[in-house]
């Protein structure tokens, strides 16, 4: 029968991970399959529901195939919140609308301002409307494709609609719920039907759970298509930045996950609700917990972008490159908008800049600037949430940009933090693979995975660093009304017929 192990797997922006895991926390073997989302337009970000679904079994099957494992669990997770609108048979209506780096929802936002109050929203949901709240995307489907609304009845993220297709139970965790603004009474921990019939009527909002509860247990049909033994449990799994944060135990009062991925993400425990109009004030993934929390619309993305212009390059050189150039990249300034900005200046019309270039700068500074720009970023989420209340007391990264020394050393040294990286740093599908080991066995995350280093920051660094920081917060203030012209151009030039590609070659010599 094999050793007893859990399988947890998570749906990310740029790929699935799937883990099988002993239940002593000990990875037996990892999968992953990569992916694009589909960029349609502009401040667009879609992805085809069944596509998740697809890698789920692939990841299953690659997990389960030796046959040395006896699956007693099951664990999901996945990039959120999302809103992925079915039918009453759950049958995809139309793509899913990604999280706060789709920013299509602006006009909706307004409005719904305008219709409730930004201040009621704001007390009765924790949170003030973004491009992160998935009410307001539901609103823009309501709004752009109003036949097609007519239909839908359930609404979904990835985590939920995994555990539907596996268990063929339609239910949603807490927290996922507290990032559907305004749909949601922090307060009261329940949909709030008054706003929810008048933005979206005819949805069926599913039951509410906590995360590491059990949603169902694996149907026959889905059995014979995943591999998995009919009959497990399934939880009902969240968000992918909180399941990281269960990953590697920082969920007590004080701590701070953050999260190095294709985005950055923030999430600091506090002891009580805590509100600010710059973060998102969240239900926790466990029972009684409260979360302020923050995400950059990119950071890995960017570093992703410059290799592959840069001409697919190994991410060690990279940062092999990037260590040579030095703090301040030799006179190099980012703003790492490149998708606008979620917190905490909620611009989905910002974009980047790369400010101070020359002829003489080379491929490690750019790459050494990005890495700059996401620390930047972070240090204005740390100051907005202790601005706001917070009281940050420990820190503990995750994510795939942990695995080299450079980027985390960078963070720590900007904002003057110590950062702890525990032993597994895979992140969201190892911490459903937790949620669901806890189903069968009382099980702690410490023992599951201890810290292994800790990233002190260089105090030789800190005055250069600090003026680097004064200058990231003034250049965006300035070149913030060129930033929007430039942004209404790229919606418009979207919309207009683009001129075909040229389909002669080049004459020879002549370098295009």
């Amino acid at each position: 029968m094999g050793v007893a192990a859990v399988v947890g797997i998570d749906i990310g922006t740029s790929s699935s991970k799937g883990v099988l895991v002993d239940l002593d926390g000990r990875v037996v073997r990892s999968a992953t399959r990569e992916h694009e989302v589909d960029r349609p337009r502009p401040g667009w970000v879609e992805m085809d529901a069944e596509i998740w679904w697809q890698e789920f079994v692939d990841l299953a099957q690659e997990l389960l195939a030796p046959g040395d494992a006896h699956v007693v669990a099951v664990g999901v997770s996945g990039m959120g919140p999302c809103v992925l609108l079915t039918d009453d048979a759950g049958t995809p209506l139309r793509p899913a609308i990604l999280y706060g780096v789709d920013v299509r929802s602006t006009p909706q936002i307004a409005r719904l301002n305008e219709r409730f109050g930004a201040d009621e929203i704001m007390r009765r949901c924790g949170s003030a409307l973004s491009t992160q709240a998935a009410g307001a995307k539901i609103a823009w489907v309501a709004d752009a494709e109003p036949e097609l609304f007519q239909s839908a009845r359930r609404v979904f993220m990835p985590s939920s609609w995994l555990g539907f297709k596996l268990t063929d139970q339609y239910v949603l965790d807490q927290h996922s719920a507290s990032q559907c603004t305004p749909l949601y009474d922090t307060d009261n921990r329940d949909w709030y039907r008054p706003w929810a019939t008048q933005i979206a009527p005819d949805l069926v909002l599913p039951p509410l759970h906590w995360p590491g509860d059990v949603a169902g247990r694996v149907t026959a049909e889905a059995a014979s298509v995943t591999g998995l033994p009919a009959g497990v449990p399934v939880i009902v799994g969240t968000i992918d930045a909180w399941s990281e944060a269960i990953s590697v135990g920082a969920q007590g009062v004080g701590d701070l996950m953050l999260m190095y991925g294709t985005t950055m993400f923030l999430i600091h425990t506090v002891p009580t609700r805590l509100a600010s109009p710059s973060l998102w004030g969240t239900v926790g993934a466990l029972p009684g917990t409260r979360n302020l929390a923050g995400g950059m619309a990119t950071s890995g993305a960017i570093t992703a972008w410059l290799r592959e212009l840069f001409g697919s390059p190994d991410y060690p050189q990279l940062l092999r490159l990037a260590e040579l150039s030095g703090p301040g990249a030799r006179g190099l300034l980012m703003l790492p908008y490149f998708a606008g900005e979620r917190t905490p200046i909620l611009d989905p019309d910002a974009r980047g800049i790369l400010a101070g270039l020359t002829v003489s700068h080379t491929r490690g500074d750019l790459y050494r600037a990005a890495l700059e720009a996401t620390g930047l970023g972070v240090r204005h989420n740390i100051e907005t949430m202790e601005a706001a209340g917070g009281d940050i007391g420990r820190i503990v990264a995750v994510g795939g940009g942990t695995q080299g020394k450079l980027w985390t050393q960078i963070v720590s040294d900007i904002t003057g933090r110590v950062q702890l990286i525990p032993s597994q740093t895979i992140g969201a599908s190892y911490g459903a693979a937790f949620l669901a080991a806890r189903t069968v066995r009382d099980v702690s995350i410490d023992e599951w995975n201890p810290i292994k280093e800790v990233r002190e920051p260089r105090p030789e660094y800190a005055a250069d660093y600090d003026e680097l920081y004064g200058l990231y917060r003034q250049l965006y203030d300035g070149s913030k009304p060129v930033l929007h012209v430039l942004t209404a151009r790229q919606t418009r030039l979207s919309a207009e017929p683009q001129p075909a590609a040229l389909e002669e070659p080049c004459s020879e010599g002549v370098t295009p």
